[in-house]
C-alpha cells in the first residue's frame, strides 16, 4: 500500500489546456505572432511557461519570449479558472484515498502562484501534504529535485511514494526519483508516449490508481 501518492496538474488532476492555450495566444497575439489552434498546444505544454513560449514562438529572440512570458502571466493570472475543469471522478479519488490516510501532493511545472490559486479554487476541500509548482530554486521535471522537495515536506519511503502523470516527463521524473509511476490516458498525451517512458502502469480511470494506491 502507498502513503503518499504525487500527482501532476495540467492534464492529469485537471484540464486546463483551454485557459493555457487562449492566454498564450493573447501573449502571441499581442505581440505580434501568429497564433495556434487550441488543441496543438497538448504538445507545448509540460515543461513549464517559458518552455511553452518557446515552441509557440520558435523564432522569438530572449528578449521577445520575455515580454511573451509577462503577457502571458498578465492573461493567465486573471483567467486560469475560465475553462479548466477537474477530471472525472478526480474529486472522488482524492477523497477516497484521504479518507485511507493515503497522504496526496502535488508536483506541477506551471509556475507557483498559478498552482497555488488553481489548486485553492478547485481543491479547496482536499487537504495536500504539499503543492509544488516551479519555483527558480528547483530544476524542473523531469528533474527528479521536485520530488525529493515534495518528500522533504512529507517524508515518506520511496517505495511507498508514487507519481502519477500524463506524459513521458513526469514518468521520467519518477523514475529518475526512484519512484513507482502512473501514467494517465485521458491527460494531453497519448498512451504511447507513456509506454515509450517505460511507465509503470497505465490507468485509463481514476478507480485503476485508487487500486495501486491500496494494493497491499
Amino acid at each position: 500500500m502507498k502513503k503518499l501518492v504525487i500527482f501532476d496538474l495540467d492534464g492529469t488532476l485537471l484540464n486546463t489546456i483551454a485557459d493555457l492555450g487562449t492566454a498564450t495566444n493573447y501573449a502571441l497575439k499581442k505581440g505580434g505572432y501568429i497564433e495556434h489552434p487550441l488543441s496543438s498546444y497538448n504538445y507545448m505544454v509540460g515543461n513549464g511557461v517559458r518552455s511553452l513560449m518557446e515552441k509557440a514562438a520558435p523564432d522569438a529572440s530572449p528578449e521577445q519570449l520575455d515580454q511573451l512570458l509577462k503577457d502571458f502571466k498578465e492573461y493567465y493570472d486573471n483567467h486560469c479558472t475560465d475553462h479548466t475543469v477537474p477530471y472525472p471522478g478526480i474529486h472522488d479519488l482524492l477523497k477516497t484515498l484521504m479518507a485511507h490516510d493515503v497522504k496526496i501532493a502535488v508536483a506541477s511545472n506551471k509556475y507557483q502562484t498559478a498552482v497555488d490559486k488553481i489548486v485553492k479554487h478547485y481543491f479547496s476541500d482536499i487537504e495536500f501534504a504539499a503543492v509544488h509548482g516551479e519555483r527558480p530554486d528547483v530544476p524542473k521535471k523531469p528533474d527528479p529535485s521536485i520530488i525529493f522537495s515534495v518528500l522533504s515536506e512529507c517524508p515518506t519511503p520511496k517505495a511507498e511514494t508514487m507519481m502519477v502523470g500524463d506524459s513521458a516527463v513526469d514518468m521520467e521524473t519518477a523514475r529518475r526519483a526512484c519512484i513507482d509511476s502512473v501514467g494517465v490516458t485521458w491527460g494531453f498525451r497519448p498512451v504511447s508516449e507513456l509506454r515509450s517512458a517505460f511507465a509503470d502502469n497505465i490507468a485509463s480511470e481514476t478507480g485503476e490508481i485508487l487500486s495501486l494506491a491500496l494494493a497491499e
